[in-house]
């Protein structure tokens, strides 16, 4: 209990920044009320994008600016209405709004059309139902049909305000989150931002009782509003709904004061408000499926980039093992020519030329197979001539059934990496067309350039045309080349009696200056 005895100390901190927003508070809550109407009440809308735009410790003095704001319009009515009103109801007004904001601000990051209209109906209903209903208890209203009435009326101007301004809190806030504005509708954002300017000017030159034709206007000017939402998602909802509530408000028949009121106004903001929820609505789904859809390209690119990563890693061992095999080979080049020496010196001339003769052979034959664990000799010449020179096509060639290869076009503007990878995949699919088909073969490689990319088409087909390729094959390459081709973005087609690869790559990933290398491996 030593709190009794010593007290509780408080440490409050005064800032006059707080001082002057509840200034600035206070005066926008005043002037939006002399443009306002109870059927179209900005100072709800005021209320909420400043909980929005605000620290919350900074919201006391949003609500001392409230105070300020009630005390100078309310004080005067004590006479009329009793002074528990004017000290009951203006009292828990913020606070509500507080409590709701407080909820929905922890959504922010992700905050969009739904979000908005969930907070624009809670603070709504919340704060007319709490206004309304300290009206009715503590100064003498209308009798319960009228109540009815003034609750519509008040509901409707408390939502519509908040639609009016809480969109723009909104857009100000996440203006650096992802994704960014895009540019490339700046001709049609403005058109349809001029659109419904004009559309907005002819609603105000229209009489006042051409209620018909005031809310024609308005579903006309809802179509660009439409398109705005289509362009940006949530954000061009945003900024179509305010610009439609501001420009019906500006058009609707008043007396001057707050508390005048137009029937026909009154159905056109019925209708305004639905067209406001279904734009929110239809903003915040296409934003949410363009994100869903940024989300899974974003993640095709990053396989993209963990799949060439891991092919140029494993490409790099296989280098290091083909230089290893080539100086093995070279040390028993050495090895055999000081024997081969020793012989011819002692007279040996017969053994020495045929154990020249027997190592050439296996020397070629070890350098071939060498070549085939990893084509050194494509960092220099090119995919073409270095099929030509490994052991590749000496395998192709001993099986009789593979005709002479048709190559077009310079590998050496590709990447190493997409060489390489069109390498294997050709020394993989070349032996299951021979194991799975019948009779002859024929490849074709063309290498070009298509917008910002470049790749290689490559075709293997039997020259039996009439032959298509039996099911079973089919599956055999899908299976063996499927992991092959997601490296370099690659396309399997197999098409009656070919099949037909595809691997590209984009412009800014290739080496510049020395086309036949690759940094990778330099």
């Amino acid at each position: 209990m030593s709190w009794w005895k010593d007290g509780i100390q408080i440490d409050v901190r005064l800032r006059p920044t707080g001082f002057f927003i509840a200034v600035v508070y206070a005066v926008a809550c005043l002037v939006t009320r002399q443009m306002s109407l109870d059927q179209f009440y900005l100072p709800a809308g005021v209320r909420i994008a400043a909980l929005l735009l605000t620290p919350p410790r900074l919201w006391p003095y949003l609500l001392l600016g409230e105070y300020a704001y009630f005390a100078q319009i309310r004080v005067p009515m004590a006479t009329t209405h009793g002074l528990a009103w004017v000290i009951l109801g203006s009292i828990g007004l913020m606070p509500v709004a507080m409590l709701i904001v407080h909820f929905h601000r922890r959504h922010i990051p992700t905050a969009g059309g739904l979000w908005l209209l969930s907070l624009s109906f809670s603070a709504g209903i919340a704060v007319s139902l709490l206004n309304m209903g300290l009206a009715r208890l503590l100064w003498p209203g209308p009798d319960p049909e009228m109540m009815l009435e003034r609750v519509g009326r008040t509901l409707l101007g408390q939502t519509t305000g908040i639609l009016t301004l809480a969109p723009l809190a909104l857009l100000w806030l996440r203006r650096h989150s992802e994704p960014a504005w895009s540019t490339r509708f700046v001709a049609f954002t403005a058109t349809a931002i001029a659109l419904i300017m004009a559309l907005g000017l002819a609603m105000k030159l229209t009489p006042a009782a051409a209620n018909t034709t005031r809310e024609q206007l308005v579903l006309m000017a809802s179509l660009p509003a439409i398109s705005l939402a289509f362009l940006h998602g949530w954000r061009g909802a945003a900024i179509a709904v305010p610009l439609l509530n501001l420009i019906v408000l500006a058009s609707t028949p008043s007396t001057g004061l707050p508390a005048s009121f137009d029937l026909g106004a009154f159905s056109t903001q019925q209708s305004l408000c639905v067209i406001s929820v279904a734009l929110l609505a239809l903003g915040s789904g296409i934003s949410h499926y363009q994100r869903k859809y940024q989300e899974h390209e974003d993640s095709g690119r990053n396989t993209v980039e963990l799949a060439r990563a891991s092919h140029l890693a494993g490409e790099q061992a296989l280098r290091s093992r083909a230089l290893e095999l080539k100086s093995i080979g070279d040390g028993m080049d050495m090895s055999v020519q000081g024997v081969v020496d020793w012989l011819k010196t002692h007279g040996h001339h017969d053994i020495a030329a045929d154990l020249v003769q027997t190592s050439a052979t296996h020397s070629w034959q070890f350098r071939q197979q060498a070549s085939m664990v990893y084509p050194t000799a494509i960092e220099q010449i090119g995919l073409y001539l270095s099929l030509q020179a490994s052991g590749v096509r000496d395998g192709w060639d001993s099986t009789g059934r593979m005709s002479r290869p048709q190559f077009s076009g310079d590998p050496c503007q590709l990447s190493v990496g997409l060489q390489l990878s069109a390498f294997r995949l050709l020394i993989d699919a070349v032996p299951v067309m021979l194991s799975h088909e019948p009779g002859q073969m024929h490849l074709q490689a063309r290498c070009g350039r298509l917008r910002q990319r470049r790749g290689i088409m490559l075709n293997i087909a039997l020259l039996d045309r009439g032959r298509p390729l039996a099911s079973a094959t089919e599956a055999a390459l899908i299976d063996r080349l499927s992991g092959r081709l997601i490296a370099y973005d690659g396309v399997l087609q197999c098409r009656r009696h070919r099949i037909t690869v595809i691997l590209s790559e984009s412009l800014p990933s290739l080496p510049v200056g020395d086309s036949a290398r690759c940094s990778e491996f330099a």
